[in-house]
């Protein structure tokens, strides 16, 4: 199953340095398949993303995603966007531009919709409790969308123990994304 890791600012530092040597003691730990920066409150969002494509490249993470702008992270040479769920006209222009393309999805409809747009993957979510996220979803409801979605779909929300990947992981699903999973 394929891991996913997921930035979060309050965990990482909002500065270079504090991001780099963030990732570099998770990355001591583990390489994820993919990893994804999000910030959503810094105003220095492009020059951190340098930061987090040249760290992660060091450490040969396979896919590099940036959160919600196609343009930069075309321009950065990151290998794809994390769109939000409102951002569903965005898949085309990211596919446009040679990117990979996941976005967020919270429902059935939402995640057909995904597919049909052309979305490389999805991440599903609230799996579990995760804080300021609303009622989790469960594992029966996350294996039903995996039976009927085509595309690669990251369980999110809540993932924090290797019991939960299991879980996730026996429901048939492409992988597990998760912010606090990975923080050392």
């Amino acid at each position: 199953m394929k891991s996913y890791l997921i930035t979060d600012p309050s965990l990482y530092g909002s500065t270079s340095d504090a991001l780099e040597s963030s990732l570099r003691a998770v990355f001591s730990k583990t390489v994820p398949d993919f990893a994804l920066f999000r910030d959503k409150q810094t105003s220095h969002y492009a020059a951190l993303a340098q930061t987090f494509i040249a760290v992660c490249h060091q450490r040969n993470v396979p896919k590099i995603l940036l959160h919600g702008d196609c343009a930069l992270a075309h321009e950065l040479k990151a290998d794809g966007v994390h769109l939000a769920s409102a951002q569903y006209d965005a898949i085309r222009e990211a596919k446009s531009l040679g990117l990979y393309v996941i976005i967020s999805t919270h429902t059935y409809a939402e995640a057909l919709n995904a597919q049909k747009l052309g979305a490389d993957a999805i991440t599903y979510s609230p799996i579990f409790y995760s804080p300021n996220k609303g009622e989790p979803k469960g594992l029966e409801d996350l294996k039903e969308i995996v039976d009927k979605i085509e595309i690669p779909i990251f369980a999110l929300g809540g993932i924090i123990s290797e019991e939960q990947i299991n879980a996730v992981a026996a429901t048939g699903t492409y992988g597990f994304a998760s912010i606090r999973y990975f923080v050392p």
